[in-house]
C-alpha cells in the first residue's frame, strides 16, 4: 500500500506498544463488529480483497484517530452503500427502503453460521491455474521500488530491497487485482530478507524476515 494507512517502518510514530493482559474485545460492539463484517462480506458477496483497499480509502486524519474496529465499522459502511445495501438516507435515520433485486434474493448468515465461517478461511490458491514461476527457491531478487496509484499488498520498508526465494507456492490471485475484479492468477513466493537489508545496521545481525510476494512484485536481483 502507498499513504499514511502503511505505518510499516516509518519513523515519528514512536515504538509499539502492547497491551499487558489485552483482552479479545475492548468492548461488546467491537465482537459485533467483528460478526457484522463476516456475515456482510459472506452475504453481500464482497471479495475480502475489496475490504482492505476500502479501509485504505478513509481520509488519513480520520484513519489515525480511529480505533481498529471503527475503520472496520466505516469501511463496511462504505461497501454497502456502494453496493446498494443501505442508503446515506437510512444512515441518517430514515425510512428503511427495500433492497435491491440482487441482495433481497441473498439469505443472511445465522449467528451460528459466524464462526465456523471464519475458521474455514478463504483460499486465494487456484491450484489447477497456469501461471508462470520465473524464479525457484534460492534465487536473489529485488523488489519492486514503486507501483503508482491503486491498493497494493508490498510494504514499503521492503521496496526495491534484495531477497532471496524460499519457496514457490503456485497460482494464487493477486489481491492488488482481485480488489478490482480481476482474478488473473500468479505465482506466489516466500521471500526472505535480512533484517539489515531492511532497517539497515542497526537492525540485530542474523535476524531475517520473510514475505509473501506475487510475481509481479519481483525482479531479478542482476
Amino acid at each position: 500500500m502507498d499513504g499514511i494507512h502503511d505505518l510499516g517502518g516509518m519513523q515519528g510514530f514512536g515504538p509499539v506498544r502492547a497491551e499487558q493482559d489485552e483482552p479479545v474485545f475492548h468492548a461488546r460492539w467491537e465482537a459485533r463488529m467483528l460478526g457484522l463484517a463476516s456475515a456482510v462480506l459472506a452475504t453481500v458477496a464482497i471479495p475480502d480483497d475489496e475490504f482492505r483497499p476500502t479501509v485504505e480509502s478513509i481520509e488519513p486524519a480520520r484513519y489515525l484517530s480511529s480505533s481498529y474496529y471503527e475503520l472496520w465499522c466505516e469501511a463496511i459502511t462504505r461497501l454497502l452503500v456502494a453496493r446498494g445495501g443501505v442508503t446515506a438516507d437510512e444512515l441518517a435515520g430514515g425510512p428503511m427502503n427495500a433492497l435491491p433485486p440482487n441482495l433481497s434474493a441473498m439469505l443472511p448468515m445465522k449467528p451460528e453460521e459466524v464462526v465456523p465461517a471464519i475458521a474455514a478461511g478463504a483460499s486465494q490458491a487456484r491450484p489447477g491455474a497456469s501461471a508462470i514461476a520465473r524464479f525457484q527457491a534460492g534465487d536473489a531478487v529485488r523488489m519492486r521500488a514503486t507501483f503508482g496509484a491503486g491498493h497494493n499488498r508490498l510494504p514499503r520498508y521492503a521496496r526495491g530491497r534484495l531477497g532471496t526465494v524460499e519457496r514457490a507456492h503456485g497460482a494464487f490471485l493477486v489481491a492488488d487485482r482481485n480488489a478490482i475484479g480481476d482474478q488473473t492468477p500468479e505465482t506466489l513466493y516466500t521471500v526472505r530478507f535480512d533484517a539489515r537489508e531492511l532497517w539497515g545496521p542497526d537492525a540485530a545481525s542474523g535476524d531475517s524476515l520473510s514475505l509473501d510476494c506475487w510475481d509481479s512484485y519481483l525482479e531479478p536481483a542482476s
